[in-house]
């Protein structure tokens, strides 16, 4: 699905990656973990095409996004508020991209009715601007937006910022479920040790833009050795 190779990046003499080989199976998900400056925003960028790396190259479905756009039309992603279009209401905006995928307004209705226990009566038929929302809100249209297109590749960074405790364990529902469904392969990114343990089938830990453990996460080793890591690094 994603394979990376020798990506490097610097911002100034700050190396925010540097990874010489991974590669992210199909049907994984796949959980990022890391401090703050660990790299797992700007490795998302790249991987969108949002960011050039300095040098390497990666590819999604043997596709590089720098140079074809094919990847698009079956990856959906949520990286910040910068993906949204604050002056339109969710609803409008959900409309918009479902005219630009092609998706009719009775299929649309149908495939947003899926995300009506997560949106909890905040999101839908609300009437309120994007902009006026509150950021759990927002939140919550961005993960709407990136998964109602059904995509094959799905790719959140943070995903759990912003939301109520409520929220957050509807959110894993939410992925659980969708993996389940379509398949699909996920990339989250977190600093919820908990919630990320919780939905991911393999855990990918980076300190200053390198990866430096790749763990199956099938048994209570692996969580405990994150746990170890994290608090030796207090």
């Amino acid at each position: 699905m994603i394979n990376i190779s020798n990506i490097k990046k610097q911002f100034g003499k700050t190396i925010a990656s540097d990874i010489p080989s991974f590669f992210v199976n199909d049907g994984d998900i796949l959980g990022l973990v890391g401090n703050n400056g660990a790299g797992k925003t700007t490795l998302f960028r790249m991987m969108l095409d949002l960011l050039r790396p300095d040098e390497g190259t990666i590819t999604i479905d043997d596709i590089n996004p720098s140079i074809s756009e094919e990847w698009k039309t079956r990856t959906g992603a949520y990286i910040d508020d910068s993906f949204l279009i604050d002056y339109l209401t969710p609803d409008e905006y959900f409309a918009f991209l479902g005219k630009i995928c092609n998706i009719t307004s009775e299929e649309l209705s149908t495939r947003l009715q899926q995300f009506e226990t997560f949106a909890n009566e905040e999101i839908f038929g609300q009437n309120k601007l994007i902009r006026n929302l509150s950021a759990g809100n927002k939140q919550k249209v961005g993960i709407i937006a990136a998964l109602m297109r059904n995509p094959s590749l799905v790719i959140l960074d943070e995903p759990f910022n912003f939301l109520d405790p409520t929220s957050q364990s509807s959110l894993k529902h939410l992925l659980t479920e969708y993996h389940k469904k379509y398949n699909a392969t996920i990339l989250i990114s977190s600093h919820n040790l908990q919630h990320t343990t919780d939905i991911s089938t393999r855990i990918a830990l980076m300190e200053k833009g390198c990866i430096i453990r790749d763990l199956n996460n099938d048994n209570e080793e692996a969580k405990q050795e994150l746990i170890t890591y994290f608090e030796q690094q207090m």
